[in-house]
């Protein structure tokens, strides 16, 4: 269903001045699709870059060509109404459809265009993801890319229902639903204030570690794996703070605040400018290895294609076996 959906654009004048003055179009509907994924208007307007009002007046234009309310804004929180909610579905296709039908006009050039949208961690985007990014732009300048940066829960659920075209995550994954393809080794290391006695140590102890105050993440692979390593090794170090960013956990580390566990690959730049010292395991080994992943019935378009060779070939392990994808 397309809703009768056209383009205001191409209408000679006489033809707009018979059309309905509230037609609903694309731009209504991601903006509706955005205030029912964050249950929010003002978050909504963030999102798509315009006021709260702007927002409330194409809501109210689509509830006044669908003769119902599709929102609820009682009670502080919005919510979809059950007019609401059958809207969504029809909405959420139209805009698949719309994206589908332009990457297949675009297939038959044989050029790879279209969109690419991207969903991972603060720290992949950091620093995996630049180097990706900058090389699939100088050979495919006629796509078009985003990023979304989310944690490692909302990076899956983004990439199974669609909204992120990929993720790319840490190792391992058991959703049976979705392709995994490695891209990207690293381990995690100790990291330090340059004037901390463990920055001295060419290496060091799981124990030596733990005697300090330590930085821990939240929530995440690398959280589960450092409490199972502690309780391994009958440790228990005291957490100083936890964060829900790795960035922050830099910062606090060289503000000595505490040492922390971080990815090797996230600290190299603060290493050579030496605002942290970087320590590695002397007793221990923690992988921290990523994957680009993708829904298994995802239909690949050329530029999807593109950007996982780009991925494999900048990123990949040396001795990983090849990786053929086709769209199925």
């Amino acid at each position: 269903m397309m809703f009768g959906l056209e383009s205001r654009q191409a209408a000679t004048p006489s033809e707009r001045a018979e059309l309905p003055a509230n037609l609903m179009d694309f731009d209504q509907l991601e903006t509706f699709l955005e205030v029912a994924r964050l249950s929010s208007f003002s978050r909504a307007a963030e999102k798509r870059f315009r006021t709260q009002s702007a927002v409330s007046s194409q809501i109210r234009a689509l509830e006044e060509e669908v003769g119902a309310r599709l929102l609820d804004r009682s009670g502080g929180k919005v919510s979809l109404t059950a007019s609401g909610k059958l809207f969504l579905r029809y909405a959420e296709e139209t805009i698949e459809a719309r994206k589908t039908v332009c990457t297949a006009i675009a297939e038959t050039e044989r050029v790879p265009r279209g969109e690419i949208v991207v969903g991972a961690n603060e720290g992949t985007c950091l620093h995996i993801l630049p180097e990706v990014f900058a090389d699939f732009k100088r050979n495919y300048p006629d796509v078009s890319d985003s990023i979304k940066s989310y944690d490692y829960a909302k990076t899956l659920e983004s990439v199974i229902d669609n909204s992120v075209d990929f993720g790319v995550v840490s190792l391992p994954v058991t959703d049976a639903r979705l392709t995994v393809v490695p891209i990207h080794r690293d381990e995690l290391v100790v990291i330090a204030p340059p004037d901390h006695p463990l920055a001295r140590l060419r290496s060091a102890t799981v124990a030596e570690v733990a005697s300090y105050p330590i930085l821990v993440p939240k929530i995440g692979h690398t959280r589960d794996a450092l409490e199972t390593l502690f309780h391994e090794r009958r440790l228990k170090p005291q957490y100083s703070m936890e964060l829900d960013s790795s960035e922050l956990l830099k910062r606090f580390v060289a503000a000595n605040v505490g040492v922390g566990f971080i990815a090797r690959s996230n600290v190299a730049e603060d290493n050579r400018a030496r605002t942290l010292a970087v320590i590695p395991i002397a007793d221990a080994k923690i992988r921290r290895d990523l994957a680009l992943i993708f829904r298994k019935d995802k239909a690949l378009s050329r530029a999807a294609l593109a950007f996982i060779d780009t991925a494999v070939k900048l990123k990949a392990p040396a001795n990983s076996a090849p990786v053929t994808v086709t769209s199925p």
